[in-house]
C-alpha cells in the first residue's frame, strides 16, 4: 500500500504534464462573417507558404454576422486564410496573427475589385495600402 500511492501520484503527474504540453501549439480563431454571402469553405496555410489545408466548417457560415470558432494547430502565429463563398468568389486574408486576439471579421468583398491588390487570389488590401 505504501508503494502504491507514490506510483499512482507519479503516474497522474506525468499524465497531466504530457496533456498540458500536447496542447501548447493549438490555438483558436473566432470568425465572424460580416460579408453578404455565406462562407462554404475555409482553408488555412502558414503565412506565405501556399500550402492550404481545408478546415471543416460543419455548416456554411451565413453572411450578416454568423460566427464560429476554428482550431489551428501549429507553431506559427501568422497564417493565410482563404474563404470561398457560396457565390463562387474567393477571399484571402494574408498574415493573420492568431496569437494576438484570435478574432477575425470577414468583410464583404467589394463589387469593384479593380482597386484590390492582385495576387493568386484577391488580397484584403487596396492598392493604396488601405484595408477594406
Amino acid at each position: 500500500m505504501r508503494l502504491t500511492r507514490p506510483v499512482v501520484l507519479a503516474t497522474l503527474l506525468f499524465a497531466t504534464a504530457a496533456h498540458a504540453g500536447a496542447g501548447s501549439d493549438t490555438r483558436y480563431l473566432d470568425l465572424i462573417n460580416r460579408a453578404h454571402d455565406s462562407v462554404t469553405s475555409l482553408e488555412v496555410a502558414p503565412a506565405g507558404s501556399g500550402t492550404f489545408q481545408e478546415k471543416p466548417l460543419g455548416a456554411p457560415l451565413r453572411g450578416g454576422g454568423d460566427s464560429t470558432t476554428i482550431e489551428i494547430a501549429g507553431e506559427s502565429c501568422l497564417y493565410d486564410i482563404r474563404f470561398k463563398f457560396r457565390n463562387g468568389r474567393t477571399l484571402v486574408y494574408k498574415h493573420v496573427d492568431i496569437c494576438s486576439g484570435g478574432k477575425l471579421a470577414i468583410r464583404p468583398i467589394p463589387r469593384d475589385t479593380s482597386q484590390l491588390v492582385r495576387s493568386e487570389q484577391p488580397a484584403t488590401q487596396y492598392v493604396d495600402g488601405r484595408t477594406p
